[in-house]
């Protein structure tokens, strides 16, 4: 079902045995967050597209045989508002091809990630998805490790 959006996707994949067929750049590592990010909020959206609204109310009433006592009952329930139909499934369809996307860029880099040697992996996560100082990526991989020795062994291994 998804084959035909792929082919539309503008992402700059080169293909290098060395790594598992993939070889990544540092701004598609930075866009891997914000890729996680947002399948989760197209998710939501498309959740948001069939709106549901809790209402609540109150009514009165009496027992129907006597002696009649008035009552007080608490009414709940669930409102469904939908859009027009075609309007629907053309918004549906835009939430999912974004989604399809980013979810393809996602992939790609876990892809690559996985071929990569340990040690860059562990400065790929600490630097781009913890989000770290090259001061604190250094201090947690530990040893002799120095904040621009750090940098400049991604930066090594990414041109490869």
């Amino acid at each position: 079902m998804y084959l035909h959006h792929t082919a539309s996707i503008s992402l700059v994949v080169f293909l290098y045995p060395k790594t598992g067929g993939i070889e990544l750049n540092k701004d598609i590592l930075k866009d891997y967050i914000d890729a996680c990010e947002l399948v989760k909020e197209t998710e939501a959206d498309i959740q948001k597209l069939r709106k549901t609204e809790v209402v609540h109310d109150k009514v009165s009433g009496s027992n129907p045989d006597f002696p009649f006592q008035a009552q007080n009952f608490n009414i709940s329930g669930q409102v469904e508002h939908y859009m027009e139909s075609s309007e629907l499934e053309k918004e549906k369809q835009l939430l999912q091809d974004r989604m399809v996307k980013a979810r393809y860029k996602k992939i790609m880099v876990e892809k690559w990630m996985a071929n990569a040697p340990a040690r860059i992996q562990r400065l790929v996560r600490l630097k781009y998805f913890e989000r770290l100082s090259w001061e604190q990526v250094a201090e947690r991989i530990g040893g002799s490790t120095s904040a621009d020795s750090a940098r400049m062994e991604l930066k090594k291994y990414l041109k490869k």
